[in-house]
């Protein structure tokens, strides 16, 4: 079988969003602050990123507490959202130009800039900084620099 392309991976729910009830995990329950955990759709996590505008940013954890909170979960799967967002930003990139979704707004949490996204992270800093964005290097990481006052409200 032939492998999926970044934008199949995207288009494909596999019967997303589902809440699973994840009672039986109680030292998880505990740390996301609930139970009920949203499996959102890839398809979710880049309309969010495409809403994300010019010299405004967003972080992973952002876009998991709006999808939790509209599907009435009591948090999102941090896992697939990671993947999802990676997901989101490959198929950009394999799409070209004409309909981008700007993945490098979209941030890892407490802002700081994801190694995943295709050109890594000199890649996302180059476009951040294009944008106005400050962009600071602690060690081998590097974070926008006061990206609260940047965040988009979802």
């Amino acid at each position: 079988m032939p492998k999926k392309t970044w934008n199949e991976k995207l288009a494909s729910s596999n019967g997303l969003p589902k809440i699973k009830n994840i009672s039986d995990q109680p030292q998880a329950a505990a740390r996301y602050g609930g139970e009920n955990m949203l499996i959102a759709p890839p398809g979710e996590y880049d309309e969010i990123m495409k809403a994300v505008p010019y010299g405004r940013v967003t972080t992973s954890a952002e876009i998991r507490r709006f999808l939790a909170k509209k599907h009435g979960a009591d948090f999102t799967c941090p896992l697939t959202a990671g993947i999802f967002i990676n997901v989101a930003a490959h198929a950009s990139e394999e799409r070209g130009g004409g309909d981008e979704t700007p993945y490098w707004r979209t941030l890892k949490n407490n802002g700081e800039l994801n190694e995943k996204y295709p050109g890594g992270l000199e890649e996302q800093k180059a476009r951040l900084e294009a944008e106005g964005q400050e962009v600071a290097r602690k060690g081998k990481r590097y974070f926008v620099r006061d990206y609260e006052k940047k965040l988009f409200s979802l």
